[in-house]
């Protein structure tokens, strides 16, 4: 009796999913990506002559092309450098409904993040809450930030993916499902696995803005991710931090930050004049 392995069995399954493109303007290749609502897959628009990600349903129940639709419906309105782009969408003859969107190159935010400066890990964040404050303003919540679902870039650039979820544990707020603050919440779980392992007195103001990120009480939170985003680069900039009270030494390591090189000029003329002073005598 001869016994299938299982990675011949996962090649089989595999085929088993591959959708049949015949007789569109698409070839289909490798898969690059699945989850629990459709499969994600490298092609070619022949007609345009350029590489193009296809997001096919998993089930062809009339549920699921209705959610496919309801999100690619959902990005052709966001028309933002850090939202993936959709381009076109259709149905399969075994009912199965695709979106043809931009494809993407890049890592995922915490395997890119996980080689950056803190420096460099908060200006992605900034280009995070960004792209998600301009969904807020044309009506468009996420519902399910977490980093396996933002792509980062080797220049810095960022693109959210998979809008229209329905939440991952740990950064799905307590209310579940709620309006943009529900994506606060989420943003500051972001924020908490973006910073540094040994947490120093510099870092105590991050943390103090993802307390109030994450608060249970919506109406303690951030009301806006903009708001939320104004305290991260306040941080960034040496300034005051909304959400966290600091002490008379924390204020004056951060004003020897913001007023680092006058201070380090007089310390210089000062040190100078000593020794004038010394050789003089």
């Amino acid at each position: 009796m001869t016994h299938i392995g299982d990675a011949a069995i996962e090649r089989l399954l595999a085929l088993e999913d591959r959708p049949d493109f015949g007789g569109t303007r698409y070839e289909i290749a490798e898969e690059i990506g699945r989850g629990g609502m459709g499969l994600v897959f490298r092609g070619r628009d022949r007609e345009l002559d350029r590489d193009v990600a296809i997001k096919v349903t998993t089930l062809s129940t009339a549920s699921d092309a209705e959610r496919l639709r309801a999100e690619a419906r959902t990005l052709a309105r966001l028309e933002h450098p850090g939202i993936v782009a959709v381009h076109d969408v259709g149905q399969l003859p075994d009912g199965r409904v695709f979106t043809v969107m931009m494809l993407v190159r890049g890592e995922r935010l915490d395997v890119r993040a996980s080689s950056l400066p803190l420096a460099d890990r908060l200006r992605l964040l900034d280009r995070i809450c960004d792209a998600v404050a301009f969904a807020h303003a044309h009506g468009i919540v996420h519902r399910d930030l977490k980093p396996a679902n933002i792509l980062a870039g080797e220049h810095g650039q960022v693109l959210v993916l998979d809008w229209g979820g329905g939440g991952t544990e740990g950064y799905m707020a307590p209310e579940s499902i709620g309006d943009a603050r529900a994506d606060v919440y989420a943003l500051g779980a972001i924020l908490e696995q973006l910073l540094p392992a040994v947490r120093t007195r510099l870092v105590r103001p991050l943390e103090s803005i993802v307390r109030r990120a994450r608060a249970s009480d919506p109406a303690q939170r951030y009301q806006r991710v903009a708001d939320l985003a104004a305290d991260v680069r306040a941080f960034m900039d040496a300034g005051p931090v909304s959400a966290h009270r600091e002490s008379a030494i924390e204020r004056g390591v951060r004003l020897a930050r913001v007023y680092r090189t006058p201070i380090a000029l007089v310390a210089a003329y000062l040190a100078m004049r000593a020794l004038l002073l010394f050789w003089g005598a």
